[in-house]
């Protein structure tokens, strides 16, 4: 799989090449000088069509990481000259008939995410059949390829809860807790199962409900009162960690908080020793790199990946790493 990465970097890296104008010294700094001075003047640093893209996502109100995908999205679109649409919600029914309506309006291309794969089959069945291109970011790798996706961009999610098993291991974790705040999402049930494949204590998981933070806490709080052995917890979103670090406190537990995904509180988090480790899949990359490869198979039939995913993740940050990205952070790009 390490390889898999690197060569799909490489064929990234040429294709953009490609598109601005050589990667020699020189030609690559004036393609990137001329990037950017289109993107301080607010203009595309391409002549192509103006194509337009919907991203349809899953969403809930006020989720710091999808604003982070967002923002990488809308990055692209502007370099690229692409009118882009983006529209989110957290029920799988109503995304499905967000999907419906870009179709509908015939849009250029069609980036989603596949939280519950199942309800949006018939959505991108759609989408296929009116020849939209179709790219799937975030979740649902094992289904991309067979709803008739161009590819997918995001971390595998079973990859990743390995990770996280391991690194519970190396700080001699026994007894760890899988938080996972939306039942039926079938990436947080691929990260929970992850963990417990590689992790060599024992793996509880706790259903909460992810839509009340109060609900959250109170259920976890409840939760590390009555199991003192549990010395971990792994939440599985950024904004869950730091009301798992409440939740803590008032529990007067002493259990390492860990937690998938980054933002600016979780940074923090890590540098004052409230938080143990991060897995970063880098949210930007995955909303920019999805525009992109539409871009790139609207304006030469490029595709990536080679039928299998295009991997952003993941990334396991600790204190050590948290203070060089905390700018990134703080500026909405990690």
């Amino acid at each position: 799989m390490a390889r898999f990465r690197t060569w799909a970097g490489i064929a990234l890296a040429g294709a953009l090449c490609v598109s601005l104008a050589g990667c020699s010294s020189t030609g690559g700094k004036r393609a990137e000088d001329a990037r950017k001075a289109a993107a301080a003047h607010g203009r595309a640093a391409v002549d192509t069509p103006r194509w337009t893209v919907a991203m349809i996502t899953h969403s809930g109100d006020g989720d710091t990481f999808w604003d982070i995908v967002q923002s990488g999205a809308e990055q692209a679109a502007l370099k690229d000259n692409i009118a882009f649409l983006y529209s989110h919600d957290d029920e799988a029914q109503q995304q499905a008939q967000l999907v419906d309506a870009a179709v509908d309006k015939k849009v250029d291309g069609i980036i989603v995410s596949l939280a519950k794969p199942d309800a949006l089959k018939a959505a991108l069945a759609r989408a296929r059949k009116a020849g939209i291109p179709v790219i799937t970011v975030n979740s649902g790798s094992e289904q991309s390829k067979a709803f008739g996706a161009l590819t997918h961009v995001g971390q595998d999610e079973s990859v990743a809860g390995e990770a996280v098993g391991e690194e519970l291991n190396r700080r001699g974790r026994k007894k760890a807790l899988c938080l996972l705040h939306e039942q039926g999402n079938v990436g947080h049930e691929q990260r929970c199962d992850g963990v417990a494949k590689t992790f060599h204590g024992t793996l509880q998981r706790l259903y909460v409900n992810g839509t009340s933070m109060p609900d959250v806490q109170s259920a976890l709080e409840a939760k590390l009162q009555t199991d003192r052995a549990t010395d971990a917890v792994v939440t599985l979103g950024a904004p869950y960690a730091d009301t798992a670090v409440q939740a803590r406190r008032g529990a007067g537990s002493t259990a390492e908080i860990d937690t998938f995904d980054l933002n600016a509180k979780v940074a923090a988090g890590l540098q004052d020793g409230s938080l143990g480790f991060a897995v970063d899949q880098q949210p930007y990359l995955q909303g920019y790199e999805a525009v992109d490869l539409l871009w790139l198979y609207k304006y030469n039939a490029d595709t990536l990946g080679g039928g299998r995913p295009v991997l952003t993740g993941p990334q396991i940050v600790t204190k050590d790493q948290a203070a060089a990205l905390a700018a990134y952070t703080q500026r909405g790009t990690r």
